[in-house]
């Protein structure tokens, strides 16, 4: 993966001193597995944390630093702003609307999905201001080196994470996001883009990262959202970004071990099998296409309701259909850059192969100089 005589290496920059990482790549993942790999691969793995529970991510982050050892790494928590602050599930279900819950019920009974028999958080676990606060405690007591907020921008959260000596880093979807990150005191703004898998805002990537380069001045920005081949890098890099976050990338992978019939489909999905819809959560989300969202946005179909309680509403059928891979219904959060993640690999490979190519649209694009 040598670079062609007399160019310099564009990819180690600031960012990557800095954090003390070999290039600029960072991963969002939910598996501890992807987590361990792309830190040894030399990238910066951000761990998501916002589907476990407090004492889940204390075993998960103690494990993580236990096989990379000195190596950085980062964890993602969710901050939504909610329709109300529900004490737990059974509060939310007894609001829930009763065409609403009947529709639930018709997709149980058309799918013929089996009864849940393992645990789940989205069928056991209710988003409120008190989970926000356990998870928030269990990754500011760890010695992860990053904290990424998405989804919301909690001052006290940055401060708190700062001063313990933590990065922090915030994902934003608008220009007007970055003031308010910046007088929080973020040090690295994540410019996430529409092609982006799983919560996202409606500007496309490679028109919102360099407006948010723009307005960030002195601060480093990453490029988020369908990227998923190297030149996409380089082309980020060039606009003023110091690094590209994927996601969608390691689904594609051994280590996440992700279910077959899901990865059957992850594998054959082109970017435009992904659709924006609010069926998932109650906010605006990038997803698979399944026939989970084309149910819930067929004529005579409730309206989804806002979070949390979508998933008071669903949660026990998502669960379900996750555990038994209900075919038709399967789907989760994907990126546009699905289109070049086709073929099972490792994250080594991702890696070795976004590299591979970033060096070479340089060494492509210094024949124009």
């Amino acid at each position: 993966m040598g670079l062609p005589d007399g160019l310099p290496d564009a990819l180690r920059n600031a960012l990557c001193e800095r954090l003390g990482i070999e290039v600029p790549i960072f991963g969002f993942s939910h598996s501890v597995d992807v987590t361990v790999a792309l830190a040894e691969a030399g990238g910066f793995p951000v761990f998501g944390a916002a589907r476990e529970m407090p004492d889940r991510i204390e075993a998960d982050l103690k494990e993580i630093r236990a096989r990379i050892g000195a190596r950085p790494f980062g964890v993602d928590i969710m901050y939504p702003a909610l329709a109300a602050d529900e004490p737990d599930r059974e509060s939310a279900k007894a609001k829930l609307p009763a065409a609403s819950v009947a529709f639930v019920e018709g997709l149980r009974k058309k799918y013929a999905v089996p009864d849940q028999t393992k645990p789940h958080f989205f069928s056991h676990v209710l988003r409120n201001q008190k989970l926000f606060r356990d998870q928030t405690e269990a990754v500011l007591a760890s010695d992860v080196n990053a904290v990424a907020t998405a989804v919301g921008l909690p001052r006290e959260v940055i401060a708190a994470a700062k001063a313990r000596g933590k990065v922090s880093f915030a994902l934003i979807g608008s220009v007007r996001h970055v003031v308010p990150a910046l007088a929080a005191g973020v040090d690295v703004l994540v410019a996430q883009g529409n092609d982006a898998g799983g919560h996202t805002g409606p500007v496309g990537t490679f028109t919102l990262v360099p407006q948010i380069v723009q307005a960030a001045g002195n601060t480093p920005v990453l490029a988020a959202g369908g990227i998923g081949h190297g030149a996409q890098i380089a082309a980020a890099l060039t606009m003023g970004a110091q690094g590209a976050w994927l996601g969608t990338a390691w689904l594609a992978t051994r280590e996440y071990h992700t279910p077959p019939v899901l990865l059957k489909k992850v594998l054959a999905a082109t970017s435009e099998d992904t659709v924006m819809t609010r069926a998932h959560s109650g906010k605006p989300c990038r997803v698979l296409k399944s026939a989970w969202v084309d149910e819930w946005e067929a004529p005579g179909a409730p309206a989804q309701l806002p979070m949390p309680y979508q998933h008071a509403l669903t949660g026990e059928l998502l669960a379900a259909i996750e555990e038994h891979q209900v075919e038709p219904l399967v789907y989760e959060a994907l990126g546009q850059s699905c289109a070049w993640f086709n073929e099972l690999t490792t994250v080594h490979e991702v890696v070795e192969r976004l590299v591979r190519e970033t060096r070479a649209a340089f060494a492509q694009s210094s024949s124009y100089r």
